[in-house]
């Protein structure tokens, strides 16, 4: 027993000594080619197992030829564990390069494609990881192109709506200040209702700033949905009446939630406003507020005789406006951007879909607690 002891510490002195002198000179090429490192590795653990052996054969007085034949074998041994750490570190290499060119490709603007051939399972995972890095950021860039495209438009319709009312304005002035309008209180005010639609525009841009900023505070509190519509359709019956559209608001649960109750007239707002002047005289727009598995659902349907699927999933980009842009009704295209806005601000969403005759616009708010 005390034979066995005194080998075995022979042995871990003579392997200790080696792995010291390893880990030393793992440190120093920490940053060299995998290769090297596993090189090291496997030169450490011959040369580890030939230490002991001859620590071992030193302690005991094995005879020479005893002594040289383990040290022939652990020479074979070493060869053949150099040769195997070399080739498996060159594959391990050449994998990472090539992972690495696949990278940089999805980096520059590509799609990642991961290199063929089998790798580790370390190695795989990191491929499964980019994949999924580069479909995220295909997706980032995809939305990006989104909304700058967006943000040309309101560009462009906002320089349009407002050159408009600013030539009026400017030439209602004119006539004014030389004495030639034929109907000056007629001039005053139809200039008092060009401001105010410039006010409004002002207004819409402000709000939109503060909802892409993430400075929409809200002030929440519990109501009943039956109150806010009640509210809303009162608020759109002049225009309704104007246009000769009839609102329709029978459906109306009285489902309690916790919202911010100016913003959300504002969205019920911005949906009656939208939905009566695309839809033609004699028309109805229906408002309704009922339960769901999500929550509460508060849908506004029109009779504009339908979008095109193509245009239905940019109808709450910003500065969209659909196929009758160039109208005035169609105003700014920032009214639905701020219901979508102001709705995700709730931790809602809100969504559209066509129906026979016209289209459904949804806002899916939670239901209050209690």
């Amino acid at each position: 027993m005390t034979d066995m002891l005194l080998i075995a510490l022979y042995a871990f002195l003579g392997a200790a000594a080696t792995g010291l002198a390893g880990a030393a000179v793992l440190r120093l090429i920490r940053r060299r080619s995998l290769t090297a490192s596993l090189a090291v590795v496997v030169a450490v653990a011959v040369a580890a197992m030939l230490a002991g052996t001859l620590t071992v054969a030193w302690a005991m007085f094995l005879s020479p030829h005893d002594l040289s034949v383990v040290t022939t074998v652990v020479a074979m041994a070493a060869v053949v564990s150099l040769a195997t750490a070399l080739l498996l570190g060159r594959w391990v290499v050449d994998r990472s390069r090539a992972l690495a060119r696949a990278a940089r490709s999805f980096g520059d603007g590509g799609d990642f494609a991961a290199p063929a051939g089998p790798a580790t399972a370390e190695l795989d995972q990191l491929s499964r990881e980019l994949a999924a890095t580069s479909a995220r950021l295909a997706r980032s860039r995809e939305r990006e192109r989104a909304l700058e495209s967006s943000r040309r438009e309101l560009v462009a319709w906002i320089s349009h709506d407002l050159r408009t009312p600013l030539a009026g304005l400017r030439a209602m002035a004119e006539a004014l200040e030389d004495g030639v309008a034929a109907d000056p209180d007629r001039y005053l005010r139809q200039i008092r209702t060009e401001v105010e639609r410039l006010n409004d525009m002002v207004g819409d841009l402000f709000e939109l700033s503060r909802i892409h900023a993430g400075a929409l505070a809200l002030a929440t509190s519990r109501m009943s949905l039956y109150d806010l519509v009640g509210d809303a359709l009162a608020g759109a019956d002049p225009l309704a009446r104007e246009h000769g559209v009839r609102l329709v608001g029978d459906r109306v649960e009285p489902v309690p939630v916790e919202v911010d109750g100016k913003e959300m007239s504002r969205v019920l707002g911005n949906l009656l406003v939208n939905a009566i002047r695309r839809t033609p005289a004699d028309g109805t727009v229906a408002v309704a507020a009922e339960r769901s598995p999500d929550g509460v659902v508060l849908s506004v349907t029109d009779g504009c005789g339908g979008i095109p699927e193509e245009d239905l999933a940019r109808v709450f980009d910003t500065g969209w406006r659909g196929t009758h842009a160039r109208t005035p009704p169609a105003g700014a295209g920032l009214g639905l951007a701020i219901v979508r806005g102001i709705v995700e601000a709730h931790r809602g969403r809100a969504s559209v879909r066509n129906i026979p005759g016209g289209c459904r616009f949804e806002v899916t708010l939670p239901a209050a607690e209690g």
